[in-house]
């Protein structure tokens, strides 16, 4: 069994949160240019009608095929490979990353005030064996003066995040309430991944 896994994720958080369970990683990304420049706006097009939970399960599984592919290509060691996507929905409308500035404001204008789910999937190539998990979180916003939407968006804070905010930084002066796991709505669950980990025989 090798004693690294492959996280197949450019969120710093991600790494984080991996490192603070103990786990050796190695990132498998794609390069930016090339016959590997990967087209991840295109794998994370909502499908018409798609529910939250089919669309970050389908998603998660996309990346991980694409890293599956990626490492046997680079001819890299085997290891597992460790793929994980975060979403962010109000009843039945998906808030992924906003385009810009003015549409994080948007999207945070209409979180505010009310409940939203955080759904992060997370996936595990082990050989021809995949091992899945989803967490599912609530979290609650208080309501938001459109001064207040401005100068937090005014940090760059929302820019490359699900629902146009991140937890671990200043949004959490708005969040009211939260019910489920803060490391998944950061990006990564971790009991659920170290629930992956330790099936696939890692001692965690």
């Amino acid at each position: 069994m090798p004693d690294f896994i492959y996280l197949a994720s450019q969120s710093p958080r991600r790494r984080q949160l991996l490192e603070q369970l103990g786990v050796r990683h190695e990132l498998l990304l794609p390069n930016v240019d090339g016959d590997e420049a990967e087209d991840t706006e295109a794998i994370e097009v909502v499908l018409p009608g798609e529910a939250p939970t089919a669309y970050v399960e389908r998603v998660t599984g996309l990346k991980l095929d694409a890293a599956v592919a990626r490492r046997a290509r680079r001819g890299l060691p085997d290891a597992p490979i460790l793929c994980s996507d975060t979403t962010v929905a109000l009843g039945r409308t998906i808030y992924g990353k906003p385009d810009d500035a003015e549409h994080a404001a948007r999207m945070l204008a209409e979180l505010a005030g009310h409940e939203h789910r955080v759904l992060t999937a997370v996936a595990l190539q082990v050989g021809g064996k995949r091992l899945a998990a989803l967490s599912v979180s609530r979290v609650t916003f208080a309501a938001m003066t459109s001064a207040q939407i401005d100068a937090y968006v005014a940090t760059g804070e929302p820019l490359g995040k699900a629902g146009a905010y991140g937890i671990q930084g200043r949004a959490a002066a708005y969040v009211e309430h939260l019910a489920g796991s803060y490391s998944g709505i950061m990006g990564l669950p971790m009991y659920e991944t170290a629930q992956l980990l330790r099936a696939a025989g890692f001692p965690l």
